[in-house]
């Protein structure tokens, strides 16, 4: 039985040996035949220039003419049959592809190579092709980068805008401007909107009339009291004006006059922010020391006997920093108050005992624990800390005022209120109370007491009640300070929409000790806007 089938191997072996030594065999001699037809055939027309000679070469000259006009050169129509042969099977039974002729050497062609396979799909030959590259030269991406993608090959600005010297009115590829040179900064950009109008809206036909636009013919008073009405609502909405039309893009971004009254205003500006305590942690109001009267008894009695009226102290006047109101509200460290702020913590843990496994394995259950903080402020100087599992779509709507430590009962959605703890918020640097450096010549030096005063920008100090704030007589009091931040780095991104954390302390009133929490997984909040919340409360 072995021997029969042994036998028979050895027949299909030999039967498969002749027909492809008979296949090679005929390919060759067909290669010959055609080469020899076609070199008589040529020496039989070299010297026909007739009408014959013209047909049969009709079907080339097309091709010859779009290879002329594209600049490719070197190539012909018979090159097409080389190429078909190239693709057959050789001697051995293995494919000679023109691509397998060559085999790479260097990690430059490498390099190509796996592109090239990585191109056309074949992923297991271009990883190989990748690794072989990377193992020659460990910087061979670079060396590629810098041969096909050159710096030179970028588009480079023209230094001559002209090159053919034509006239305006010659359009060219090089000259493209002919109402004038493009605006080079954003505020040349602006300050071409200076003298355009708002544009009314085009029919919806041709036979019909363009609708009405009432705004368009309203007086410039008019219209700016307009957008100063849109401003104290919503500060917001008044910056997407800039996206409506080029004139109101202008008002938007030249009227220092509306700026003002949003950077100053109570709404969403400096004088609605608190740089001292304005009331207890509970939200009750401070009690007035007797030295606070006595201070401010002092204060009224100069009054009485001022002889000359003093300018009012300005405490956000312009200044290099802040060269505009409009810079001033978007760069000066401020509170948001139509929205809260949510820090989203996640870290794993595992599960196991840690007494038996000191390490997480693939064995090992690990728990992925994710909590979340929220943060929100009022304009009384009051703000509400809050520290759950909850989802803040289920926290956000019921973060005020009136659901802290009440309508707690299980099973309502405010119950999430239920750990929610008061407090009362300020901001560093108060500008009520810092005043402006004197200008020192080189013989003078500063003092150390004006320099002590000055108090930096952009620090939020926070106090909340402690864990025990059930107890008639709670001991804990918990105090924060986080540093006020942008999120976006683009330079128009929104700004103070971050708050990252400096401390966080716990204070003991009885024994008067400090006790500080540690930081290793909270992260840092982002202020979020909630619609229900309007302009704060």
């Amino acid at each position: 039985m072995v021997g029969d089938t042994a036998e028979e191997l050895e027949k299909f072996r030999q039967q498969w040996q002749e027909e492809v030594t008979a296949r090679i065999k005929g390919a060759s001699s067909s290669t010959s035949t055609r080469k020899s037809t076609k070199s008589q055939t040529t020496q039989k027309d070299g010297g026909n220039t007739g009408p014959g000679r013209a047909s049969k070469l009709s079907f080339h000259t097309p091709y010859r003419e779009v290879e002329d006009d594209d600049g490719i050169g070197g190539s012909a129509s018979h090159d097409l049959e080389d190429k078909d042969e190239a693709r057959k099977l050789g001697g051995d039974g293995q494919g000679i592809h023109p691509d397998n002729r060559h085999e790479p050497s260097s990690a430059l062609e490498h390099y190509e190579k796996a592109v090239e396979r990585e191109s056309q799909g074949r992923l297991g030959d271009s990883l190989n092709h990748y690794r072989k590259a990377f193992r020659l030269d460990a910087g061979v991406d670079r060396i590629y980068k810098n041969k096909h993608f050159p710096p030179s090959s970028s588009k480079s600005k023209p230094s001559n805008p002209n090159p053919s010297n034509a006239a305006v009115t010659v359009p060219n590829p090089a000259h493209h401007s002919l109402d004038g040179p493009p605006a080079s900064t954003i505020s040349e950009l602006i300050a071409s909107f200076s003298t355009t109008s708002i544009p009314q809206a085009e029919p919806p036909t041709d036979a019909s009339p363009a609708p009405p636009c009432p705004i368009s013919t309203l007086p410039f008073e008019i219209l700016i009291y307009a957008l100063f009405q849109i401003a104290i609502t919503d500060a917001a909405s008044f910056a997407r004006l800039s996206l409506v039309c080029k004139r109101l893009a202008y008002l938007v971004a030249t009227e220092d006059r509306l700026w003002r009254r949003v950077c100053l205003g109570p709404e969403a500006g400096f004088t609605g922010m608190h740089y001292a305590w304005a009331c207890t942690i509970s939200g009750n109001p401070l009690h007035m020391s007797v030295g606070d009267l006595d201070e401010d008894l002092s204060k009224k009695l100069s009054s009485l006997h001022l002889k000359s009226p003093v300018p009012a102290f300005d405490p956000f006047p312009l200044t290099p920093k802040y060269p505009n109101y409009k810079h001033m509200f978007h760069h000066r460290p401020r509170i948001r108050f139509n929205g809260c702020y949510i820090s989203t913590v996640n870290y794993m843990r595992p599960g196991g005992n840690s007494n038996t496994t000191s390490h997480a394995t693939w064995s090992t259950p690990v728990h992925i624990v994710t909590y979340f903080r929220y943060l929100r402020f009022f304009r009384d100087g009051t703000c509400a800390s809050l520290l759950t599992t909850t989802e803040p779509a289920d926290v956000v709507h019921y973060l005020t005022r009136e659901n802290m430590h009440t309508h707690h009962a299980s099973g309502l959605p405010s119950s999430v209120m239920n750990n929610c703890l008061r407090g009362r918020w300020k901001l560093s640097g108060n500008p009520y109370k810092n005043k402006p450096l004197p200008v020192l010549t080189s013989e003078e030096t500063p003092s150390t007491n004006d320099e002590e005063e000055q108090e930096e920008e952009g620090t939020l100090h926070i106090e909340t009640e402690g864990a025990d704030f059930i107890h008639p007589h709670p001991k804990y009091i918990y105090k924060m300070m986080l540093s006020l931040k942008s999120a976006g780095r683009a330079p128009g991104a929104t700004r103070n929409n971050k708050l990252v954390w400096l401390g966080y302390w716990s204070y003991n009133k009885l024994t008067d000790d400090w006790s500080e929490f540690g930081l290793k997984n909270d992260k840092a909040f982002f202020w979020s806007r909630v619609k229900s919340y309007g302009n704060g409360e």
